[in-house]
Formats: C-alpha cells, sequence, structure tokens
C-alpha cells in the first residue's frame, strides 16, 4: 500500500493540510489561544501523525486496517468500529483521498481536541505561577497525547470529543450544543463512554445547589431522560444487555470476557489478575521506565512519570491549600474522570491499549490536578468566557 498513488493524492493530501491549518486559526479565536502557539500544536500533532503513519505502513496498525476495510465496506452506518470504517469510506470512495490524506484528516480532528484542552488547562493556570504553566503545557505536549489521537481511528475522534467535552464543561451555559457535539461524536466511536458523559451530567445536576430547584428538575429529568435511553443502548454495544437482565454474576463474566479480549495488544503486563486499587494504579501510571520493553513503552512511561508527579502535587495541594483557583464546580468532571477510570480499568488488561484508551478522560484528569497545585490566588477579573461571573457551576 502506498502514501499516495496520483497526482490528485498528492494535491488533495496538500489541500487537507491548509484546509487544517485555516481550522486552526478559526478555532485560535473562541479557545483564546494565541496564533503561534496554535500554529504549533498543529504542526507537533501533524509531527507524530507523519510519524505514527509511516510506523504503521512499516510495522501494521488498526489504521491500515480502517483504510482498507473503507473499499468494501458497503457504506452501512454503525456505531463503534463500523462507524469509524463508515466515515473513512467517504473520504476514500468519494472524495478520493490517499492513505496520507485520510490520515491528515483525521489528525485534524485530534487536533482540535488537544486546542481545546490547551484553552481549558490555560483556565486552570489562571493566577497561577509559571512552574504550574509550564506543567500544563508539558501536558499538551505529552507524546502520548499527539500520536495515538493523530491517525485513522477512534482515538482521534474520541479525543477531540473529550477536548470538546472539558471546554464545554467550563461554561455549560454556553456551552451546551458544544456538550451535545461532543457526546455525539464519542457515541460515533464509543458509545459506553458517551453514556458515561451523559451519567456524569445527571449526576452532576441531582447535587447541584447553586441552581434554583425549578432549573435543576428541568435539567435534570432531560439529562436522565437522556441518560435511560443512552445508557442500555450503550451497554447492548459493549455487550452487557439489557440492563433489567443485569445481575452481578453477569457483570463479573462481562469484565472477565473483556479483559480476555484485551490480552493482546504488546503490553507486557496484565492487569487483569491485579487487585483492584493495582489495577486502577497500573491503568493510568504504568508502564514505568524500568518496565519499558520498547522505544513505545520507554516513551509513555516518561509520560507516566509526569503524570504520577502532577497527581501526587495536586494530592498535596488538595490536602494542604483545600482551595483551587477555577470558578467552576467540578463534580461534573470528578464524575467522569471516576466512572471512566474504574470502568476502563476493569474492563482492560493489557497496558498496550491502556496507554490509548486512557486519553478518554486524562484531559479532565489533567484540568482538575492543575487546578489544585499551587496556593490559591483569588481570580481576577478578566474577559474570557469561561471565568465570567456567569458561568455554570457545573
Amino acid at each position: 500500500m502506498e502514501l499516495v498513488s496520483s497526482a490528485w493524492h498528492v494535491i488533495s493530501s496538500a489541500i487537507v493540510f491548509v484546509m487544517g491549518a485555516f481550522i486552526v486559526s478559526a478555532l485560535r479565536a473562541p479557545f483564546n489561544i494565541k496564533q503561534n502557539r496554535a500554529f504549533l500544536i498543529y504542526l507537533w500533532h501533524t509531527l507524530f501523525c507523519v510519524a505514527y503513519m509511516i510506523y504503521s505502513l512499516e510495522y501494521g496498525a488498526d489504521s491500515v486496517t480502517y483504510y482498507l476495510k473503507s473499499f468494501q465496506s458497503g457504506f452501512e452506518f454503525k456505531l463503534g468500529t463500523a462507524g469509524v470504517v463508515f466515515l473513512t469510506s467517504f473520504l476514500t470512495l468519494f472524495i478520493d483521498l490517499s492513505y496520507l490524506g485520510v490520515f491528515l484528516i483525521f489528525n485534524i480532528f485530534g487536533v482540535i481536541g488537544l486546542l481545546a484542552f490547551d484553552a481549558s488547562l490555560k483556565v486552570a493556570t489562571l493566577n497561577k505561577s509559571k512552574y504550574i504553566k509550564y506543567m500544563a503545557t508539558l501536558f499538551v505536549f505529552l507524546p502520548s497525547a499527539s500520536f495515538w489521537t493523530s491517525a485513522i481511528g477512534k482515538d482521534s475522534l474520541a479525543f477531540m470529543a473529550v477536548g470538546l467535552f472539558l471546554w464545554a464543561a467550563l461554561n455549560l451555559r454556553r456551552g451546551w450544543g458544544i456538550m451535545v457535539v461532543a457526546v455525539l461524536i464519542m457515541l460515533l466511536v464509543r458509545p459506553h463512554m458517551a453514556g458515561i458523559m451523559v451519567l456524569a451530567l445527571s449526576g452532576a445536576l441531582v447535587l447541584q445547589r447553586n441552581l434554583a430547584l425549578s432549573h435543576r428538575l428541568l435539567m435534570g429529568g432531560v439529562a436522565a431522560i437522556t441518560t435511560f435511553a443512552l445508557i442500555p443502548f450503550a451497554l447492548n454495544y459493549a455487550g452487557l444487555g439489557i440492563m433489567a437482565e443485569m445481575d452481578i454474576n453477569t457483570v463479573s463474566t462481562y469484565i472477565q470476557n473483556r479483559q480476555g479480549f484485551n490480552q493482546e495488544g504488546g503490553g507486557g503486563i496484565d492487569i487483569s489478575l491485579m487487585s483492584f486499587p493495582m489495577q486502577l494504579f497500573t491503568y493510568l501510571f504504568r508502564p514505568l521506565p524500568f518496565e519499558a520493553h520498547s522505544i513505545f513503552a520507554l516513551v509513555s512511561s516518561i509520560d507516566n512519570v509526569f503524570l504520577l508527579l502532577v497527581f501526587l502535587s495536586a494530592i498535596r495541594g488538595m490536602l494542604l491549600h483545600k482551595r483551587h483557583n477555577v470558578v467552576e464546580s467540578r463534580t461534573y468532571m470528578w464524575l467522569y474522570v471516576s466512572m471512566s477510570w474504574v470502568v476502563l480499568g476493569l474492563t482492560t488488561a493489557n497496558l498496550g491499549i491502556s496507554v490509548r484508551q486512557k486519553w478518554m478522560f486524562v484531559p479532565l484528569l489533567a484540568f482538575l490536578l492543575i487546578s489544585h497545585m499551587g496556593r490559591y490566588k483569588r481570580l481576577k477579573v478578566i474577559d474570557h468566557p469561561s471565568t465570567q461571573s456567569s458561568v455554570s457551576k457545573l
């Protein structure tokens, strides 16, 4: 398989790259990111896109499978893997994009998520020290955040959904439209995670004290109806069946089966036989450098060390200062992070998969951790859509 095989493939790939630059330029203002920084993020992410693409051609990857299946899918729309194939088919059969061109399209999805992530961390670091702002910047430029999210597949779309999800959560009164888009994108690729998104929203509305009771009942009712409609569907997609038929044995059997499905993937560490706390720790923070068995594992381990240090620093900040430097209530984010971490930690047995999938909740976790680092300072009044007094308390 070739990257390009015609003059149109070369031209269309160049058009896609330029289109990505225009999209980045258009999003720079609403995300309140400086132009140079926005384009640096785009070029950085594209660098990993090219690296992943070359690697996939040399050693094989899911992206190759998605691309080849797109020529024989028959345009049958389904969720999950079939949804990605359906989208790829549109790009290959209708627009006649090459492997390079399709990669660059999915790269744009990942860049949008990374820009939203960067903009959200900027809110978390308002009035904080330069050291903490550098830590936030390092989060955005972690190799794992760009490598897995730049390829043809579910990860780029899921990361875009999570980035938009986080950005919308900072001002939910103004961000409902973005939130709906984020949930729908996640529904396309990972319906069970979309269910967790809506479930977290429902829980946050129930626990919210700053809204009038009538507003809480109205919004909570809408969220609850959506949850009851979405969760069973997501569970059916994930293989758990109808909720009414579930019991503890069914759930236990499902978890064991999911762990068995995920044994392959080159992760090198089997999570399934560990205790529950160790499963959670391993899913998020391993492999560590002394466990690395390849160059990819080594890079991931460096990212994990950084994440662990930030996690410990944030815990220290919570114990010492107890107050944070953002005006948003993070109930919604904590619920999503907690549920995602538990579900993914229990159903994923191999670190080769966890290093990719954990980015479906790490952006929100990073925001929460960064917001607790350093001493509390009173916020200055600034003209920023996510920090005005009308901000939602979800």
